[in-house]
């Protein structure tokens, strides 16, 4: 989902003329909850509690091929993951800054996965983050 703070930016950028981020970063978090539209950079890594336990010192970097068929995606450089603990992982968000737990910037998206991923340490979780845009 592409949240309140996310499409707002989206506007600002396409229609007013703000600078647009680049790098956006790919975060996952192991709080068994469901993103809402109201999620901000500011409140999500709390509620959803933010996973540090990797050993990349910050977030992923979001590497997006160019849009096709409204759709934009990191499937050809996916991020990368490997943990130093024990954990579960329930999703995955877009956010403007690399630092772990960061409550700055701005939050784009926020998804929960269909199902819940169990990781150990050692363990690579590769993550690709795909956002569509539809006509109404």
């Amino acid at each position: 989902m592409i949240v309140n703070q996310g499409l707002n930016h989206l506007l600002d950028v396409g229609l007013h003329g703000t600078t647009p981020v680049s790098p956006w970063y790919v975060g996952i978090y192991e709080g068994n909850y469901t993103p809402l539209a109201t999620d901000t950079a500011a409140t999500f890594p709390a509620s959803a509690t933010e996973c540090t336990a990797y050993t990349e010192a910050t977030r992923q970097e979001y590497v997006e091929a160019v849009a096709a068929a409204q759709v934009t995606t990191n499937a050809a450089s996916r991020a990368t993951f490997t943990f130093n603990a024990t954990k579960t992982i329930y999703g995955a968000f877009l956010t403007s800054v690399s630092t772990k737990s960061a409550t700055t910037g701005t939050l784009l998206a926020a998804d929960k996965a269909a199902t819940a991923k169990a990781v150990t340490s050692g363990d690579q979780l590769l993550i690709t983050y795909a956002i569509t845009l539809t006509a109404t």
